[in-house]
């Protein structure tokens, strides 16, 4: 879970949350993680 979190921290946006709703915020992590999904499932096909 930490290194979750700490992926997340790379992203300056939601290092720092300055969004005052709740959505969007929500919007930029569901981002973020897609993003680290789609790094992570490159790196892993392209070593096959």
């Amino acid at each position: 879970m930490e290194g979750a979190i700490a992926l997340l921290h790379w992203f300056r946006r939601l290092r720092i949350r300055w969004e005052i709703r709740d959505d969007i915020h929500h919007a930029f992590v569901t981002l973020g993680c897609a993003v680290i999904c789609r790094r992570r499932l490159r790196t892993a096909l392209c070593r096959e």
